[in-house]
Parts: structure tokens; sequence; C-alpha cells
């Protein structure tokens, strides 16, 4: 090293040598800063596309249900099948798409009670009906049957109090339904679906713990 340059190290004032050091320090921490904003951005952005997407789901199996029974002039008590065909239609399209059924089942489940209820038909059938075919779904393209069946019934629950029904009756019905398609595949499914929709229970003030059935000795 030259002399001049040895000079020069030596006669840095101590203040400026604490400040180029701070701003050594600041630019990890700034960087940070930068990245953790650009997660959250694009974490916010997630979270409002998905929502965005789980309304139009809503929407559509809502008014497939009753732009259906009104243009097939069925009665109320023909919503129940018509509540099925659509639950089903859903378990295809995720079959040949490839898509986790998980995605939209409880918007789906939602949107068919809002269609019911649109038209006057029989909720309590209708999420009986839906809860018990998206279990069965589930179980026919090797789904998880439980995860189905507690996205299915909160997706019923909160329709139920959007329409301002008996959140405690439409209830029972989902859960009966789900542990009722259970049933039909094994006792593993029974209780791994039974667990699940146990917190789903326990979290509705309105089912007061009356909605799972008890198990037969």
């Amino acid at each position: 090293m030259k002399k001049d340059e040895t000079a020069t190290i030596k006669d840095t004032p101590p203040e400026e040598k604490k400040s180029k050091a701070a701003s050594y320090q600041e630019a990890p921490e700034a960087g940070a800063a930068v990245t953790q904003k650009t997660v959250k951005d694009a974490i916010i952005n997630g979270f409002q596309i998905i929502n965005q997407v789980e309304a139009g789901l809503v929407d559509l199996a809502r008014n497939t249900v009753s732009d259906t029974i009104k243009a097939t002039g069925a009665v109320a008590t023909e919503t129940v099948g018509v509540a099925s065909d659509v639950i089903k239609g859903t378990i295809s399209a995720a079959r040949e798409a490839g898509t986790g059924l998980l995605d939209g089942t409880k918007s789906i489940a939602k949107g068919i009670i809002m269609g019911v209820s649109d038209v006057g038909g029989d909720v309590v059938g209708a999420a009986a009906q839906t809860a018990r075919d998206a279990v069965k779904g589930a179980a026919d393209v090797g789904g998880d049957v439980a995860l189905v069946a507690r996205r299915a019934v909160d997706g019923i629950i909160e329709a139920a109090r959007q329409i301002g029904g008996n959140v405690g009756e439409i209830s029972k019905a989902a859960v009966n339904g789900a542990i009722e398609a259970a049933g039909s595949i094994g006792e593993n499914a029974v209780g791994a679906v039974r667990g699940i929709l146990m917190g789903v229970v326990n979290g509705v003030k309105d089912v007061a713990g009356a909605a799972l059935p008890r198990r037969e000795k």
C-alpha cells in the first residue's frame, strides 16, 4: 500500500468511520424490510384473488340451482335433487380438471344452499344431500373425505346464517348427511368425519352440540 493511501485511512475522522459502519449495518435491515413488504403485498394480493374466486363459485352454484329450478319448473320438493346434481357436477369437473376437490367444496356448498333458499326450496334436505354427496364424491376421487366434509359443512353453515335460516337444524342435517355417507365408506371414514366435524359443531352456538349423532352401542 502506498504512503498516501495509508495516510488517508489514518486521517479519516472517527465520525466518518462510524457513519460508514452504520450505513453498512442499515443496508441489510433495509433489504429485509423491502423483502417483508414484498411478501406481505404478495400474500394480500393472493388472498384478494382467492376471495374473488370463492365469491365467483358461490354465485355460480347459487345461480345454477335457482336458474335450473326456474327453467324446469321444479317444485320445492325437487330442489334437493337439483342440489345433488350441482355438487356431483362439481366433483366431476374437479376430477377432469385435476384440481383439488377442497378448493371449491365450501363455496359450492354455500352457493347451493343459498340457491335453494332463493326459490323457497327444502334447505334442510338440500343441506343433508349436499354434505352426503360431497363426502361420497371425495371417496370416489380418492380425496380426503374428512376435510371435504368439513369444508362442505362450513359452507352450509355460512349460507344458513346469511339466509337467516335455522342454523341449528340446517347444521344438524348437514352433519348427519356427511356421517351417513362416511358410513357407506367404512369405519375409519366415520371416525375421521366425526372427529373433524366435532370442532365445527362446538364452534356453532346455534347447534349447541346437538348436531353430532350419538354412536350406536
